[in-house]
């Protein structure tokens, strides 16, 4: 029993520091992991998109997300349904803005395998942690602060493995479509469109 014991404290700290390298990206750290070819294939300076999303003069934090799930599509309506002043600014993480900030925070372009929180030009949060930290912002109830602060005494490889189960299906929570609340008016300055769009 002693061996069984020590061989599952050891699976768990493996586990644990996995979590914690995956949740939360500052650019400083994780540029090294970058590879030059995803690079290549950016025909736009993502750098410059990146760092002009937060020097304009909205510095709000954005969550970017999969432009192509129904699922998170009721995500983002929920978001802006329980955030009346305006916290969060949202980016489809297939988008110029989402790739740029995507390489900024040391993911592949192309990684559209959680939710991000970016929340500067040099920190982002994914997985359980960006929605603990989206939570924690959401003002239409009491208790999404509280499950947001308290959220994170569940240990997060058991907080990711619940969001991955979620994530790695969520395409069977309704088909696929391209759009949420883009037409609504209401939410003009709470999606930020790609650099041409926003020339036109």
């Amino acid at each position: 029993f002693g061996t069984a014991r020590r061989q599952i404290s050891m699976v768990s700290q493996n586990m644990a520091s996995m979590s914690s390298s995956s949740e939360s990206s500052p650019t400083s750290a994780s540029s090294s992991k970058r590879t030059s070819s995803p690079q290549k294939d950016m025909t736009w300076d993502w750098k410059q998109v990146a760092s002009e999303v937060f020097s304009k003069g909205d510095t709000r934090p954005i969550i970017l997300f999969d432009g192509h799930c129904n699922l998170c599509h009721g995500g983002v309506n929920f978001a802006l349904d329980n955030d009346s002043v305006g916290e969060f600014r949202f980016v489809s993480l297939q988008s110029q803005i989402g790739k740029s900030l995507l390489m900024r925070a040391g993911k592949r372009p192309d990684d559209i395998s959680s939710i991000v929180l970016v929340t500067s030009p040099t920190k982002a949060y994914f997985k359980s942690t960006a929605v603990l930290k989206i939570a924690q912002k959401l003002n239409s109830t009491p208790l999404l602060p509280i499950i947001g602060t308290v959220g994170p005494i569940v240990p997060g490889p058991v907080r990711n493995f619940i969001y991955e189960v979620v994530a790695n299906n969520r395409y069977r929570f309704g088909q696929r479509e391209d759009s949420c609340r883009l037409d609504d008016e209401r939410f003009d300055d709470r999606f930020i469109p790609d650099p041409e769009q926003q020339s036109l």
